[in-house]
């Protein structure tokens, strides 16, 4: 099927109804997009907040009457942003989607692979994963940065706690090298759904649970890799998941944040030197004898 976009240059306070109005008017999908390179780390909680000139754009059947689509929607807002209409070219978008995604190494031994590929290396630690909702596929720096770590570490025998889990690609990871026992904690139902489903897939096996569930276990590794803010909230939690010298790695942090946070956690932890992947950086640390 064939499609056209209209693409508006909009302020964040018309892109909603901007978005409403092309929705009524029959739209398949209405995105934002940022225009002015403008990223938004950490919002906070239940904001939305959109980028000072914000990209809306429209998708519509390529038959559309583009005339009667503009004039429908000046009768719903009035005077229309810069707006412009293109052709969406038509390829096999499932195909370039999968594509997009291929086998990637974390250190010497540890692959994430999508299902429709064969892993490079048969006899490698293979994680089988495909993108999905829940975050973490291996692509993002700040999960690269805990499967570089993990690619190191010796988890032979022992307990792990993967808070926000999201995809479970860190627990499974930490279960496939050999840990005896591995916990998924996060605060959205859909992603410990999603932990279950590719823990299957990949024929280990990971406790979940939502925070307010988790049983206080000592583990002997706590990963979280999630933002700078929840970071510092949870640590006192991190203190009763662990014993002394458990390890600890931290990620999900904009080097930036990375004293703060660091510092933040030096009274309970002896914290490495910061690992820089990017923008983002991993803590490391382990717990106070």
């Amino acid at each position: 099927m064939a499609w056209i976009q209209l693409i508006f240059t909009s302020s964040p306070q018309q892109a909603e109804s901007l978005s409403d109005a092309l929705s009524e008017c029959g739209a398949a999908a209405v995105t934002f997009q940022d225009n002015a390179d403008q990223p938004i780390y950490e919002p906070a909680i239940g904001e939305t907040p959109l980028w000072s000139a914000t990209s809306v754009i429209a998708l519509f059947d390529a038959e559309t009457d583009t005339e009667a689509l503009l004039t429908a929607l000046r009768s719903q807002i009035g005077e229309l942003p810069d707006h412009r209409f293109e052709a969406v070219e038509d390829k096999d978008w499932e195909r370039e989607w999968m594509e997009n995604f291929k086998p990637i190494c974390f250190g010497e031994k540890l692959w994430i692979v999508p299902s429709w590929h064969e892993p490079p290396q048969p006899y490698a630690v293979n994680i089988l994963l495909d993108p999905g909702l829940a975050f973490g596929t291996g692509t993002h720096p700040t999960t690269a940065l805990c499967l570089q770590w993990l690619d190191k570490a010796d988890l032979i025998g022992k307990t792990v706690i993967d808070y926000g889990c999201g995809s479970g690609i860190l627990a499974i990871a930490a279960a496939l090298l050999g840990a005896n026992k591995v916990i998924g904690v996060d605060t959205d139902p859909q992603a410990l759904e999603a932990t279950q489903a590719n823990a299957q897939r990949n024929g280990v096996i990971i406790e979940t649970y939502l925070p307010q569930h988790c049983p206080t276990v000592k583990c002997d590794l706590l990963l979280a890799n999630i933002l700078a803010g929840p970071l510092m909230e949870l640590m006192p939690r991190f203190v009763e998941l662990t014993r002394p010298d458990t390890q600890l790695v931290l990620s999900g942090i904009l080097d930036v944040q990375a004293d703060t946070v660091s510092q933040h956690y030096q009274a309970e932890f002896e914290m490495d030197n910061t690992v820089v992947l990017e923008e983002w950086v991993r803590l490391s640390g382990v717990r106070h004898g």
